[in-house]
């Protein structure tokens, strides 16, 4: 009854399409150069290497967190898959220097938009690498995870997983 009153009776597809946030190469998550990444301690996933700078949104659903470093941004979509788009690694030192970002906590994103520009140059200066991890933080809660073995990734048109939430 109460799910009638507040519009809760539609259902949420468990299926969903994770596209690729950035223009780049595609790079295994087992080849990214950081265990934790690699070793999918933060769930499975996939990296790029980013020849321009700018990220968009993987997936439709929320902004659910903006790292005050501005160099991760937390998704999450309206059936749960929760999703980090880190660009680069050991970037977290930077301290938000090279990157602007266009998104709030709490903004409804759809794939294909801005979430945040970066200087491509400034981080592979700085940074110990430019391969960007994206991550499914929740992947233990999916019922199937299947990363695409892509090459060359377009920003919000190669789809890179399918993935279904249990």
């Amino acid at each position: 009854m109460f799910k009638k009153l507040f519009g809760k009776d539609k259902e949420v597809s468990k299926d969903i399409e994770v596209y690729a946030p950035m223009t780049g190469e595609y790079v295994k998550i087992e080849d990214i150069p950081d265990p934790v990444f690699a070793q999918k301690m933060m769930g499975e996933g996939f990296g790029i290497e980013p020849t321009e700078g700018h990220v968009v949104s993987p997936i439709n659903g929320k902004v659910d967190n903006v790292f005050p470093t501005k160099h991760a941004i937390g998704l999450k979509a309206d059936n749960g898959l929760e999703l980090l788009v880190h660009v680069g690694l050991d970037t977290v030192q930077l301290d938000g220097e090279g990157f602007e970002v266009e998104v709030a906590s709490g903004d409804t994103v759809s794939v294909g938009d801005p979430l945040l520009t970066f200087d491509l140059e400034h981080i592979k200066s700085n940074a110990k690498s430019i391969v960007s991890p994206v991550i499914i933080t929740n992947s233990d809660q999916a019922a199937s995870v299947h990363i695409e073995d892509a090459q060359a990734l377009v920003k919000g048109e190669t789809k890179l997983a399918d993935v279904t939430m249990s």
